[in-house]
């Protein structure tokens, strides 16, 4: 097999994250292992090999020539073939359960043995599910027009206009196409990512997915006054003049926040170096088991409410009794997995790196009525040794990256009788538990919970006990 030459070959399996495996037969006889990324087990695929060095090929599909047996419905959304959001609408959800179950089985199979695999847990919502989303400026192809939607599929620089997206709720949509409406036609350039020069970056947008709260927040540069428009309308009334279409318009939920966040950094990002409230207020409040919860319009909070309950009551259930207990919460984010266990505990240390994350953990707390609660901002591997109480039972919600190995030694040394793993990342997750179980824990379940329909992402929860206990 030669680099840029193109072949015909059949997906065999795919691997978390999708990647897919051809085994292709060489003319001499050889097989030779190609991973190409998004396909479907059982795909009949041409593809070009892309890279080819220390035995390892990778290769990109320029088309399907055969249909899996599992592609057994018409993709939904009209934008799913250019759109890089979604990968899987091709194959029901039952079909999308199946194939993430036997990814995260697989994983944790080639780490762990003689435990129980509980099988994977479903969105309670297919569509409409996400109570976040990130829109970004561009165009859709170079000296094109103005686009505002995402990335298109397998392009860093191109935007697909996303104006019917099926995993949001319509107010999206509306919200969308009104803002694109609005900056069409005027002197107002979208910022460039290479060139790092232009005006409109991003349209973030919140929604509480149990009560209809909006949150709009427009990200921009400094630059406007370098606009063709600022010779026109002031930066300040531009932005009132979006503000009256945003109000004008019929929506299911309700507008409670209008933001205009100034971003002037190099990398494509979105975050703060200014935010300015123009209408409203700068959170929504969503309810999860019972809790209310104030999400700004930067907190981490995870974008499948309904998704997020499923996944809290696996985890709440693998803790078990926390009566009397000290239970500290590691990765922490917003608090919220603690708050689900502090009214049954006898106290919950949440720790978190992001200060706004623990500044939010400590509001909600307060909102919640829960006073049981500590939230403490730092790093894991660093705080830990700080904390005078010991924990009876310890819960992990760590990045996708895992756990530090060093942090991860810390951790075992308090030597818990029980720990909850919860991971975003099952591969991560696998190589964790390696180190869990060669220090004295053994894995009893694991359980997969989708909280992404039609994406490669899905979280894993595993409850583990000291051996020395069983």
């Amino acid at each position: 097999m030669k680099k840029g030459q193109e072949y015909i070959g059949t997906i065999e399996k795919v691997d978390f994250p999708n990647k897919g495996l051809i085994n292709y037969a060489e003319e001499d006889g050889k097989i030779t292992k190609v991973i190409v990324k998004g396909g479907i087990a059982g795909q009949k695929v041409r593809f070009m090999l892309s890279k080819k060095r220390s035995g390892k090929c990778e290769g990109r599909i320029l088309e399907v020539l055969e249909k899996s047996p599992t592609e057994n419905r018409i993709p939904p959304c009209p934008h799913f073939e250019t759109c890089g959001g979604c990968t899987y609408q091709q194959l029901d959800y039952d079909n999308q359960l199946a194939l993430k179950s036997s990814m995260v089985k697989d994983i944790i199979d080639g780490v762990c043995s003689d435990y129980e695999y509980e099988g994977i847990l479903g969105s309670p919502v297919e569509w409409a599910y996400r109570n976040k989303m990130e829109f970004s400026f561009g165009d859709e192809y170079k000296d094109g027009p103005l686009a505002l939607g995402m990335h298109k599929k397998g392009s860093f620089h191109d935007i697909v206009t996303i104006n019917d997206c099926r995993i949001v709720n319509d107010d999206y949509n509306t919200i969308l196409k009104a803002t694109l409406k609005y900056f069409e036609g005027k002197e107002i350039p979208f910022y460039h990512k290479m060139r790092h020069v232009g005006y409109l970056r991003h349209l973030l947008i919140r929604r509480s997915i149990k009560n209809g709260e909006v949150m709009i927040d427009l990200v921009t540069s400094s630059t406007y006054n370098e606009c063709g428009e600022a010779s026109k309308l002031s930066e300040e009334n531009m932005l009132k003049e979006l503000q009256e279409v945003y109000m004008g318009l019929s929506l299911n939920g309700e507008i409670v926040g209008f933001l205009h966040t100034v971003n002037d950094s190099l990398s494509d990002v979105v975050q703060s170096d200014r935010t300015d409230i123009l209408y409203g207020r700068d959170y929504i409040v969503e309810s999860i088991l019972g809790l209310n919860f104030k999400i700004s319009v930067f907190s981490f909070f995870q974008t499948n409410s309904l998704g997020a309950e499923v996944l809290y009551e696996k985890a709440r259930n693998y803790v078990g009794t926390t009566k009397d207990k000290v239970v500290f919460d590691l990765y922490s984010g917003t608090g919220t997995i603690a708050q689900m266990l502090a009214k049954v505990a006898k106290k919950v240390i949440g720790v978190e790196i992001i200060e706004e994350a623990v500044e939010a953990a400590k509001v909600n707390a307060s909102l919640n009525g829960l006073d049981n609660c500590d939230f403490i901002a730092g790093d894991v591997l660093k705080v830990i040794d700080d904390i005078e109480e010991k924990p009876d039972l310890i819960v992990l919600d760590p990045p996708r990256d895992g756990i530090h190995p060093k942090a991860l030694d810390k951790i075992i040394a308090y030597g818990v009788d029980r720990i909850v793993y919860i991971s975003c990342k099952p591969t991560s997750l696998a190589r964790d538990l390696e180190i869990l179980q060669a220090k004295g824990y053994k894995v009893e379940k694991v359980c997969a919970v989708d909280m992404f329909p039609h994406t490669v992402h899905v979280e894993t929860v595993c409850l583990l006990s000291r051996k020395d206990i069983n």
